[in-house]
């Protein structure tokens, strides 16, 4: 099979289509033959050498995929709800770079009627990613406000689609007025831009003093004191990566007054039976705001398979808006 193979830690030019021996499922798992492959900055950072896989896991990179079911033990095939040939996306740990890709058959869930390929591989990582954070970990209700950093990344497009349909408030943060302005397009009631607005002063001006209810963090550093300001009573601080930092100074003090709470968690090293949780949480829950209408995957660019450099180097300069995805 094709595959897409990080040669050395490096940049982006470290990645190169090469042919690997067709993978085999074990038990437990399917064989699915890959349409299409998304791209996240997990992918980023296992190039970089910075986010080692988990043990007997492939060293390809990918960490979400959308093709057909190709093969796998019927008794597996049938406690997922699956046939082979059915059209799927999964979140897989690694591997996801490459024309064929086995994926625990708890974390393969039927593509959304009416969803291309392409836009049924941007959806695992990002969905998973958010539902267990924002949902599941902080607890987001209907009519609270939720602050995304990042906004327009994938994850910052999909937390806004997902709690706005939900009933829920959106702020965002984003780096320029352009994409502030796309953040809004997409569905966000408001948008900071942090180079030129203080998140802080704006998140409590536009709740009238209150503060937000939730903040969704990939950034951490500095952020993290600072987003305790802004967080409302009882508020909660879901943190999914550092990407400003691992160390943060907090006012503990703060921390008690407001009764707040901070988590973090990272998906990727969590077990199957954990993971298949979450796909059980999507499918009863988001997969039919999807097909309903009320949810639309936000697709920056599609790259060849064999671009993955480009879009590597895309994800980098953070110019996008939305998910960048491979096609095979």
């Amino acid at each position: 099979m094709r595959a897409i193979e990080i040669a050395q830690p490096g940049g982006p030019e470290v990645l190169r289509e090469v042919q690997r021996p067709d993978p085999a499922p074990q038990p437990g798992e399917l064989l699915i033959a890959v349409q299409a492959s998304g791209v996240n900055r997990p992918d980023v950072l296992q190039r970089k050498g910075l986010y080692p896989m988990p043990p007997g896991v492939s060293d390809l990179p990918g960490l979400e995929i959308a093709g057909t079911v190709k093969a796998g033990a019927a008794a597996d095939l049938a406690a997922a709800g699956l046939q082979v040939g059915d059209a799927v996306c999964a979140l897989v740990a690694g591997g996801g770079y490459a024309e064929l890709c086995v994926a625990p058959a708890g974390q393969c869930l039927l593509v959304p009627r009416g969803l291309s390929m392409v836009e049924a591989a941007s959806l695992p990582e990002t969905c998973f990613t958010v539902w267990q954070n924002v949902f599941e970990i902080a607890r987001l209700q209907p009519g609270e406000t939720l602050l995304v950093q990042g906004g327009s990344s994938g994850i910052g497009v999909t937390a806004t689609l997902l709690a706005k349909a939900l009933g829920s408030n959106v702020i965002v943060t984003a780096g320029s007025d352009d994409k502030c302005a796309a953040c809004i397009a997409i569905g966000a009631d408001h948008a900071i831009n942090y180079r030129t607005q203080d998140f802080v002063a704006e998140a409590k001006r536009l709740t009238g003093g209150k503060g937000v209810d939730v903040v969704l963090d990939m950034v951490a550093g500095d952020y993290l004191g600072r987003e305790l300001e802004c967080l409302a009573d009882d508020g909660r601080v879901a943190v999914i990566a550092v990407q400003g930092g691992s160390k943060s100074a907090i006012d503990s003090g703060l921390l008690l007054r407001k009764r707040l709470a901070i988590s973090g968690s990272t998906l990727r090293p969590r077990s199957v039976a954990y993971k298949t949780a979450l796909a059980q949480a999507l499918r009863a829950k988001v997969w039919p705001l999807i097909e309903n209408g009320r949810i639309k995957p936000v697709i920056h660019q599609v790259f060849p398979a064999a671009q993955a450099a480009a879009a590597h180097a895309l994800m980098e300069s953070s110019a996008h808006v939305g998910k960048i995805v491979l096609s095979w």
